[in-house]
């Protein structure tokens, strides 16, 4: 009983995800840098990323994940939204050899590389830039190495894709900028 119980939790922990919406991986999951040259982290995004200017994808860079690594999701959201996280971006099956995506990618469901966008909050495929209704707000962007190309349709939101990844997560990290409204 008690080894069906530890493979019960020891699942879950790979499988599900809390309330937040947030993969839970294990402790020793490999740490990647992610970076951009448009801002610093917990830095202003400059005003073309966001609504108020062209709305256009922020270039982004991370380092090689663990040698297991198939490919590569990216998600991005405001946890500052007034009615809780606002999703801006979800990304995935970005190849494994990429580590970089460059400023304004397309918003097509599927890029020439492979990578498929899934739908974010403003209900539509690619980058939706930063756009609160007051206040400053915190824009996570994270990146997850995966052990596997995963198979699932484009239209998918960020949930579907964290469920997804349950189990599958070798490697994450997380690039935070900020934006207020002029």
């Amino acid at each position: 009983m008690k080894q069906l119980l530890f493979i019960f939790l020891t699942l879950s922990l790979f499988c599900c995800s809390n309330r937040d919406s947030e993969p839970i991986y294990p402790e020793e999951i490999m740490t990647i840098n992610l970076t951009s040259s448009a801002f610093q982290n917990q830095q202003s995004i400059p005003l073309k990323f966001t609504c108020d200017g062209d709305d256009i994808s922020p270039p982004l860079h991370w380092t090689t994940g663990p040698s297991q690594t198939k490919s590569y999701a990216l998600i991005c959201d405001d946890p500052d939204a007034p009615g809780g996280t606002w999703v801006h971006w979800v990304l995935f099956n970005i190849p494994a050899d990429i580590n970089e995506i460059p400023e304004e990618i397309s918003n097509e469901d599927t890029l020439e590389n492979g990578a498929v966008h899934g739908l974010n909050d403003f209900g539509k495929f690619g980058y939706g830039g930063p756009c609160p209704p007051r206040g400053t707000h915190h824009y996570s962007f994270r990146i997850y190495a995966v052990d596997t190309v995963l198979d699932l349709p484009g239209k998918i939101s960020k949930q579907e894709l964290i469920e997804a990844m349950g189990g599958h997560i070798l490697g994450v990290g997380e690039l935070i900028g900020t934006y207020k409204r002029r």
